[in-house]
């Protein structure tokens, strides 16, 4: 007889899949200075340290997706929901949403969206405000995004 698996949610926002059979609050446990989530000596997620470290610049998935890109006027009101949506937590300076290309070549950071703030106290008021929301049916991920990668334009680090 196998495990039940059921979804929880960590003491950071993480989403995890955990056995129903356990006593989860003495099992599951993470460590803030950690990026590891670990259930019984297993690891069960691992976050890019630049996750976890604020910066001004905050990216989302699960938000948008490659064909609401496509369109000309969807992507305009993906835009300004965006901004408008990133005003509520502090002054932003620009709001980075890469497109497909035409052609259709792989281009970095489609489906991500870049909330660059301009200080680290509207980038962590807009993590914690978004995390976890929904938007269009999906719960959005926010996690801290590189300053450097974001300034020279890579839009591919992890998220």
């Amino acid at each position: 007889m196998g495990l039940k698996w059921v979804t929880r949610r960590s003491r950071l926002g993480v989403l995890i899949k955990v056995p129903t059979s356990q006593n989860l609050s003495k099992r599951v446990f993470c460590c803030m200075h950690s990026s590891k989530l670990h259930y019984r000596g297993f690891l069960l997620l691992q976050q890019p340290a630049s996750a976890l470290v604020a910066t001004k610049v905050v990216c989302l998935t699960q938000v948008v997706n490659e064909e609401e890109l496509k369109d000309d006027l969807e992507y305009e009101d993906i835009m300004e929901d965006m901004k408008q949506e990133g005003e509520k937590f502090g002054s932003l300076v620009s709001v980075m949403i890469p497109r497909p290309r035409p052609d259709g070549q792989p281009s970095p950071g489609v489906g991500k969206v870049f909330l660059e703030y301009a200080d680290v106290d509207g980038s962590t008021k807009a993590r914690t405000g978004m995390h976890g929301r929904k938007f269009g049916g999906n719960s959005v991920v926010a996690v801290f995004y590189p300053e450097d990668k974001f300034a020279q334009g890579d839009y591919d680090a992890s998220c």
